[in-house]
């Protein structure tokens, strides 16, 4: 079973779970500080993310009889919320990161609770992800929203880093559907990328693209009925929102944004999990950015129900 470590303080102060084997609540939030590192022995950039989103709320909205405007429900709707800490990470181990963020999230499907994964850097959804298959789930969509469009095969012989994440995705053979919202500014991509994920048939919505015309089409390019997986690169959204991020890119979807992708998809298909990722608490003085963050997990939370 996976060693997971409890927390300095549990998502909204919601009940710390110490066995995801045995959890019972609709849903289970984890976090992984690290993945699968570009040079081993060096913590992620964003290894105190899960930490930071955590307390963001603490003070604000931790009683679950709330009333949420930006949901138009209670906090967390009507779902039971679990925290099951940390996942024990190796900075030299990649792989054995990997391995501990699959076998936790597997735990959390096989007790049918929906996971959400708070990172950590953007190499840690791809085992998350990958779990989905082995757990039974196919015919999945995953819906991107970030700055940069991971389709990198490698980088310096890495193949399992946080530029490759969709690449990765795309190789599995329980994702059917890719939509990447948000890209903008430069990046690792070369236009080969690029080209790979058109070929393999990836809806793409640029950030220009939602700046002109909207979510509309993203949200209608998700397929009725489906399951859905929300992959959020927190650089996606604009840096005014969240400036803890280790490369801003002017632009990006605002919190009000954010709020019409999530509850349109809900309204639309069902969302089975969902990971917020590449948070560095460092470059966040204010706190703001944890704490919109933090809001936005809990409108996943909500609308997932």
């Amino acid at each position: 079973m996976p060693k997971l470590t409890k927390p300095e303080s549990t998502f909204c102060q919601v009940p710390f779970c110490e066995d995801v084997s045995r959890l019972n609540a609709d849903v289970a939030i984890f976090g992984a500080p690290h993945g699968t590192p570009y040079k081993p022995g060096v913590a992620s950039h964003a290894a105190g993310g899960a930490t930071a989103v955590r307390g963001a709320l603490s003070w604000y909205s931790a009683n679950p009889e709330q009333f949420d405007f930006d949901s138009m429900n209670t906090l967390f709707g009507d779902a039971t919320v679990v925290d099951a800490g940390n996942v024990a990470g190796d900075l030299a181990d990649g792989a054995a990161n990997r391995q501990a963020i699959f076998d936790t999230t597997s735990q959390i499907l096989a007790q049918n609770a929906l996971p959400i994964l708070l990172g950590g850097d953007d190499s840690v959804p791809i085992p998350f992800i990958e779990a989905y298959g082995a757990a039974g789930h196919d015919n999945l969509t995953v819906l991107q929203v970030d700055a940069h469009i991971d389709w990198r095969h490698e980088v310096d012989g890495v193949t399992h880093g946080f530029s490759s994440t969709m690449r990765r995705c795309s190789e599995m053979t329980h994702v059917s559907n890719i939509i990447q919202i948000g890209a903008r500014g430069p990046g690792s991509a070369r236009k080969s990328d690029l080209d790979d994920a058109k070929d393999w048939g990836v809806q793409f919505f640029t950030g220009r693209d939602v700046y002109q015309t909207g979510l509309s089409a993203a949200i209608n390019a998700v397929p009725e009925g489906a399951n859905v997986i929300l992959a959020i690169d927190v650089d996606g959204i604009d840096p005014t929102v969240v400036p803890g991020v280790i490369l801003p890119a002017f632009g990006g979807l605002t919190y009000q944004d954010m709020l019409e992708l999530i509850h349109g998809v809900a309204a639309r298909a069902n969302i089975v999990g969902a990971d917020f990722v590449e948070f560095v608490p460092e470059q966040d003085p204010t706190g703001r950015g944890a704490q919109a963050i933090a809001r936005l997990v809990s409108n996943v939370i909500a609308a997932s129900q």
